[in-house]
């Protein structure tokens, strides 16, 4: 049973340091975009030219996102490796915010890093995905927030693949993927 905890610990460890990263942080500009409509569907405004700025009360939020996608967007929240939605998608299409259905990644940036987690080296546009330096864990690292609704995504690391050399680990269950239509 000791060995069984020792191993499970030890796994925690290196999933965890998989996705953190000390010293530089990354800079992106956070703008603003005008609310989505509350289907499930991609909006029109998925792609907007400017971005616009969407707030909530948290009563608002819990109204109308699931326990999970609460949690991870509105409390900074992370969900298990290997657990979530899309960590191993493989179709092409586009991913969304849950929270604001703003258009985040295509799935041609998307590669397999290993950590359990979708990971893109690039997001569709640099205004759709805003980041925060995160010191929560007694590290620093760079958090990866919606440029829309500013819901917690993830984190980017230096440590992907060409040609930007990023990797934007995603938690996948606060994003929704639409293939793309044939």
């Amino acid at each position: 049973m000791n060995k069984i905890l020792l191993i499970l610990a030890a796994s925690c460890m290196l999933i965890s340091n998989a996705c953190t990263q000390t010293g530089k942080v990354l800079t992106t500009t956070t703008t603003t975009i005008p609310e989505a409509s509350q289907d499930k569907a991609a909006p029109s405004n998925a792609y907007p030219k400017v971005v616009e700025k969407i707030e909530k009360t948290p009563e608002e939020w819990q109204s109308i996102l699931s326990e999970e996608e609460y949690r991870i967007l509105r409390e900074a929240g992370t969900e298990r490796a290997f657990t979530g939605k899309y960590w191993d998608n493989k179709k092409e299409g586009t991913y969304y915010c849950s929270g604001c259905r703003l258009a985040l990644f295509e799935s041609d940036t998307k590669f397999k890093s290993g950590t359990g987690w979708p990971s893109f080296y690039q997001p569709i546009d640099e205004d759709y995905v805003g980041t925060k330096t995160d010191s929560s864990h007694g590290w620093s690292r760079v958090e990866v927030v919606c440029g829309r609704c500013d819901g917690h995504l993830g984190h980017v690391f230096e440590d992907g693949p060409k040609p930007t050399g990023l990797r934007y680990c995603i938690n996948g269950n606060v994003l929704m993927f639409e293939p793309f239509k044939k």
